[in-house]
């Protein structure tokens, strides 16, 4: 009897140690110990103020456009499927104009949009423009003129002296 109680208590004992020892390096693993510090948040009045701008574009569009196009879940997938065309996304593209047909948006809002974002040309990248409020504005209004090429660089003049470049 003596010797199976210490078998009990060893058997115990075992188990205990061993639960230890699974769980700590599941443990571990759930807290992100790859070395990598973790990546810092917006703080939350960053995205409060995203958040009010998202709602206040959608209203403007609500207010500015007659229609469907103007009803905030067509603002919404339209919008998207216009900078998904842009970026060359084609399959998730579809897959949101699936939507916006079922929402009965129409569909001639979605062409307009684009067209205008290709007439206006790229993007540059170190202009304040962002694809966002380029695509807000054409969804807003889709026959919006391109903004006029900036002047062509003058060559510089020629030095006097008659000699020529070659």
């Amino acid at each position: 009897m003596r010797f199976s109680l210490k078998l009990r208590q060893f058997s115990a004992v075992l188990c205990c140690v061993a639960g230890i020892g699974l769980t700590i390096p599941v443990a571990y693993a759930q807290s992100g110990g790859n070395g990598k510090p973790p990546e810092p948040q917006k703080p939350a009045a960053d995205a409060v103020k995203e958040t009010q701008k998202k709602i206040d574009e959608i209203a403007e569009a609500t207010r500015v456009l007659n229609g469907p196009a103007g009803n905030p879940e067509c603002v919404w997938l339209g919008r998207r499927v216009v900078n998904l065309l842009w970026r060359d996304d084609l399959d998730t593209a579809f897959r949101h104009l699936d939507l916006y047909d079922r929402f009965g948006c129409p569909s001639a809002h979605i062409q307009a949009t684009f067209r205008c974002l290709v007439r206006q040309g790229n993007i540059d990248p170190k202009a304040q423009e962002t694809l966002n409020g380029r695509v807000h504005a054409c969804w807003l209004n889709p026959g919006l003129e391109p903004a006029p090429a900036e002047a062509a660089v003058q060559p510089p003049a020629s030095t006097s002296g008659g000699t020529t470049q070659r």
